[in-house]
């Protein structure tokens, strides 16, 4: 893959964090964080997509009600840019950076990075840093095989806690390309599962309620040891291809009520 510099103003730019989702004063205190990572684009200098932070925002605000009681706090992560640029893996430094800002605000707390598409991909490449619990990686944006080029690692997944959430009818990510990473990802770390959401696309309108329920599933049971549902808890127990092709059942969340 080509190596994509960026120049002049671009890198004068700075990934910030924010404030937390759903808060109106500064929080100081937190017991477990969520970082959340917008999708982006492979190639671009641009600024980093005003829209793709809103659409972050509300699986935020749900993980947010749902954690309130043990102390859960949510950013949603302002990259210094939208491309991944080759090698750069610009988005994927900027997580990395954001987990270290999370340490430094908060202290000695687990961390969850939770993005979608080009975002999923920083947060499985992130994953690696010793504050990280868990990652959650909806509609992954993955680069295609390429036998020429190293594939997408896997090894600093070990040892978190790995969901991997894709549409079965996504036009934009290739499913099976997710599957395909899972398959590699369970080999090196036992704690990864991945659900298909049938008939949905990349993003994920028609289930929403039962994509975000899943999530709120995922962070409360890795992050503070709440009881995963029986979904959850079979997909990652599950072996290939089973635990990896998981269907998401419509009305999935209101039994957990």
């Amino acid at each position: 893959m080509a190596h994509f510099a960026l120049v002049g103003p671009a890198d004068a730019r700075t990934p910030r964090l924010g404030r937390p989702v759903g808060a109106s004063n500064p929080v100081t205190e937190a017991g477990g964080v969520v970082l959340l990572l917008p999708d982006g684009e492979p190639v671009s200098g641009r600024r980093a997509s005003v829209r793709a932070h809103a659409t972050a925002l509300p699986l935020g605000r749900q993980l947010v009600r749902a954690g309130r009681e043990d102390g859960l706090v949510a950013h949603v992560v302002r990259y210094r840019g939208r491309g991944w640029n080759g090698t750069d893996a610009q988005l994927a430094a900027d997580a990395s950076w954001a987990v270290a800002e999370a340490v430094r605000r908060y202290g000695d707390v687990p961390v969850c990075l939770v993005g979608r598409g080009m975002g999923a991909r920083a947060a499985l490449r992130a994953g690696g840093d010793a504050a990280v619990a868990a990652v959650l990686a909806v509609a992954p944006w993955l680069p295609e095989d390429d036998r020429a080029a190293e594939p997408e690692p896997v090894r600093q997944l070990v040892g978190r806690r790995v969901l991997i959430v894709h549409g079965t009818n996504d036009a934009r990510t290739d499913p099976e390309l997710s599957y395909r990473f899972a398959e590699r990802a369970k080999k090196a770390n036992r704690d990864t599962c991945r659900f298909e959401v049938h008939a949905d696309g990349h993003a994920l309108r028609q289930y929403h309620e039962e994509v975000h329920a899943l999530a709120a599933d995922f962070v409360l049971s890795t992050l503070f040891g709440h009881v995963p549902s029986r979904p959850l808890a079979d997909a990652m127990a599950a072996p290939p291809p089973l635990g990896l092709r998981m269907p998401l059942a419509a009305g999935f969340g209101r039994s957990l009520r």
